[in-house]
C-alpha cells in the first residue's frame, strides 16, 4: 500500500470521552508512538485512535 496517512500537528491536547480498554503493544511500537506524539503534539491515545480508524477504513477482508 503506497498511501500514507498525514497527521497534522495539533495545538492543544484533551480528553476525547471514548470507551477505555487495555491493549498490549511491543516496546518498539510504543517508542514509535511516543516519537510520533512528540512530532505532532498529539497524545498517544489520540494517535492510536487516528491510526485505528484509518486502518479500519482502508482494510480489505478476503
Amino acid at each position: 500500500m503506497d498511501e500514507k496517512l498525514v497527521i497534522n500537528k495539533k495545538g492543544i491536547k484533551g480528553e476525547d470521552g471514548h470507551k477505555t480498554f487495555s491493549v498490549r503493544l511491543k516496546d518498539e511500537t510504543v517508542a514509535a508512538l511516543d516519537n510520533l506524539s512528540k512530532q505532532t503534539n498529539r497524545s498517544r491515545n489520540e494517535l492510536i485512535n487516528i491510526l485505528i480508524e484509518f486502518a479500519i477504513e482502508n482494510c480489505e477482508v478476503q
